[in-house]
């Protein structure tokens, strides 16, 4: 049987998923839905944090990504973008594991929005009571 040439996690992160792909020997790229990671997220902050779990473990530069996300906005994206990185990283190198344990990214971030509840305005507000 053939040996994976590339590394593989799901992340998630609200209600974003994430399909990561490592592919290491590579140049540092990482493809975003067919778009550069800069291209894609647009703010520094949200790369930055996409590219935490390289950072903490000392690969920068190391490996080339390549990503599918779908669902959410784009920070609930990027988030999942960390994560499924993370978890690649993990599957790839599972002596990593109390590294990215402590940095918190191998945790999936269980918030998501709470519904809006009928006969109200919102998850929480109400309509102003009135007595009379």
């Amino acid at each position: 049987m053939a040996e994976l040439s590339y590394f593989y996690g799901t992340g998630r992160r609200k209600t974003s998923t994430a399909r990561v792909r490592l592919l290491p020997g590579g140049t540092g790229k990482v493809i975003v839905n067919r778009k550069s990671i800069d291209e894609y997220f647009e703010r520094p902050a949200l790369v930055m944090m996409a590219m935490q779990p390289f950072e903490v473990t000392s690969n920068v530069g190391k490996f080339d990504v390549i990503a599918n996300v779908r669902g959410g906005g784009k920070s609930g994206q990027a988030g999942a973008v960390r994560h499924g990185i993370s978890r690649a990283i993990l599957q790839m190198s599972p002596d990593l594991k109390p590294i990215l344990k402590k940095s918190g990214f191998l945790t999936r971030d269980a918030r998501e929005k709470e519904r809006k509840k009928y006969g109200q305005k919102g998850a929480r507000a109400r309509y102003q009571f009135s007595k009379r």
